[in-house]
């Protein structure tokens, strides 16, 4: 197969948009299919765009979309459920700090400067079958639409049609152990140190971090009503109650706010801070992120002209912080594969590069995972050192201006 020239895109999320953007920095024409019938405002809640997803932004030149967006976290304290704290680190000097922000103001910072950069996106294009010719690729879609490029490329979540596609038996998201839920404390007194994310572990874990005046971190009653960020003083928490048989996110929706805090406050009770957190969050500040899902190694992440990019083959558990990044990262690093080499070098040459990282920051989340279900008799688990466990997610960087080559791992 020739270089490709042209791509189909399915899925018009944060990983679409970036796809989109860096073809077209790579000389590649893309058109990026959503299924819903508008753009995905408002949905998601509060997510981590650490240093490693801003550079790769900078690379595509889309890291000035999001300059005033967030609240920036550079550092982490993590401690126990007693309030001893163990390991503080303020994150490396010459990195930018983490952002914590709503999945939906990245995704509109993105997808709006994906399309002023002249990236096409068509909406209510809910992909049914893939065919695949000698020269190009063409998707039907459930409107009886068809479209043809050179490539297509999956960029759908987690819940992916095009990863089914290329292979009916690959794996599906998988069940992390505990619900997630997130919100907003107000006029607790609890104590905190600006720019620092804490981590309480114990029998029940629990994280959180000041939020000033006028921050939007997607938790809390914010999510309705994006004026209210009377935050000044107050504190986001993110909190996980251990369930072994999940729920689905319906499932939880199902039940109100109040019964969930009343749940949560019976799971907290005697957590330092978290029941004094609890206590000072009304049922309108609670936000239901719902089970905590991950994928597991999908042994295929291409076939012929067709490639999965961002959480359709890779996604982490939130427990790492990483699934927004990793998710830009790659879908860079695609772009930067199929600008050098012909199709096929280029994808296998991608799943080279990106399958390692992204499987070890997998694995690393999971150790997180089975503490935050299973609870920790000794407070912190053995996780590596602050410095250790950020300097292989957070430092890594792309070289867009350097070749790739058909076997980039040697």
């Amino acid at each position: 197969m020739n270089k490709a020239t042209t791509a189909l895109v399915i899925g018009g999320g944060v990983a679409g948009s970036v796809i989109g953007l860096a073809l077209r920095k790579a000389g590649i024409a893309a058109t990026v299919y959503e299924r819903y019938p508008v753009a995905a405002d408002g949905v998601g809640a509060g997510l981590s765009l650490a240093p490693n997803g801003q550079q790769a932004l900078r690379v595509i030149g889309a890291d000035q979309a999001i300059d005033s967006l967030g609240l920036e976290i550079p550092g982490s304290i993590f401690g126990d459920a007693n309030g001893n704290i163990f390991t503080e680190f303020a994150g490396f000097p010459d990195l930018p700090a983490t952002k914590i922000m709503p999945r939906a103001d990245l995704f509109r910072a993105l997808a709006d400067h994906a399309a002023a950069s002249g990236v096409r996106f068509e909406y209510g294009k809910r992909l049914v079958s893939v065919a695949e010719a000698e020269d190009a690729v063409t998707a039907t879609f459930a409107d009886g639409d068809t479209a043809t490029a050179d490539i297509l490329i999956g960029a759908d979540g987690i819940r992916s049609t095009v990863r089914t596609l290329i292979d009916a038996n690959a794996p599906g998201p998988e069940y992390g152990g505990v619900l997630s839920f997130g919100g907003i404390a107000r006029g607790s007194d609890v104590e905190t140190k600006d720019g620092m994310m804490y981590f309480a572990f114990g029998r029940t874990f629990l994280g959180y971090y000041g939020v000033p005046a006028g921050a939007r971190v997607g938790v809390g009653r914010e999510q309705d009503d994006p004026e209210a960020t009377d935050n000044d003083g107050n504190i986001a928490w993110f909190a996980s109650l251990p369930r072994t048989q999940p729920l689905t996110a319906a499932e939880t929706n199902e039940i109100s706010n109040a019964e969930w805090l009343t749940r949560l406050r019976e799971l907290y009770a005697g957590h330092v801070p978290g029941q004094t957190l609890l206590a000072h969050t009304a049922p309108e500040d609670v936000t239901i992120v719902g089970p905590m899902e991950l994928m597991p190694s999908v042994p295929t992440w291409h076939r012929g002209r067709i490639v999965l990019v961002g959480d359709s083959a890779q996604a982490p558990s939130s427990s790492s912080g990483q699934g927004a990044s990793l998710a830009i990262e790659s879908a860079v690093e695609l772009a930067r594969c199929l600008r050098d080499l012909p199709i096929a070098d280029a994808f296998t040459a991608y799943e080279q590069l990106r399958r390692p990282r992204v499987e070890a920051i997998a694995d690393g989340a999971r150790g997180a995972n089975k503490a935050k279900a299973e609870g920790t008799s000794a407070g912190q688990p053995a996780l590596p050192a602050p410095e250790e466990m950020f300097r292989y997610t957070h430092c890594h960087t792309i070289d867009w201006d350097q070749p790739v080559t058909a076997n980039p791992s040697e």
